[in-house]
């Protein structure tokens, strides 16, 4: 019974530490996830907040951005402005005729619904940020009015 406690007082010591070296560090995380939407075509959200074309978010150096792509298209990640970033794909499997994949897909590159793809902001300044779309997984997806152009607006302090 006390290598129970002691186990669990040593698992909540850890979990505060890390938290607080996160807190200290001033680094968080964000999540951008795409949808599908028929106005529009397709919108992002920050952080679960309002769905739009167009984000700004102002973070602290060390900060990893997530994007998921939940769209019923592919979209890659592109860097258009800012201190030069990595990306690192997290799930992107080998769906994606639509982007003409073959092999090993690109930076950035989300090719299939759930994909994502993450940027840790190392360096203070403005990024700015966009995504090049394919074409739609299942034929029939009607959309209303133009298609949006996501646009991501990133101020690391």
């Amino acid at each position: 019974m006390k290598s129970k406690h002691l186990l669990l007082r040593t698992a909540a010591g850890t979990a505060v530490a890390a938290a607080l070296a996160v807190s200290a560090s001033g680094a968080a995380n964000v999540s951008l996830q795409i949808r599908h939407q028929v106005r529009g075509c397709h919108t992002w959200s920050v952080n679960g907040g309002a769905y739009k074309a167009s984000q700004t978010v102002t973070v602290t150096r060390g900060t990893v951005l997530t994007v998921v792509d939940n769209d019923v298209m592919p979209h890659r990640f592109v860097q258009l402005a800012g201190p030069s970033v990595k990306f690192v794909n997290l799930k992107t499997g080998m769906m994606g005729a639509g982007m003409g994949v073959s092999g090993k897909a690109a930076p950035g590159a989300m090719t299939h619904m759930g994909a994502s793809t993450k940027v840790v902001f190392m360096l203070p300044g403005v990024y700015r940020f966009t995504t090049n779309d394919g074409e739609d997984y299942m034929s029939g997806m009607k959309t209303i009015g133009e298609d949006n152009v996501l646009r991501l607006k990133v101020i690391v302090k």
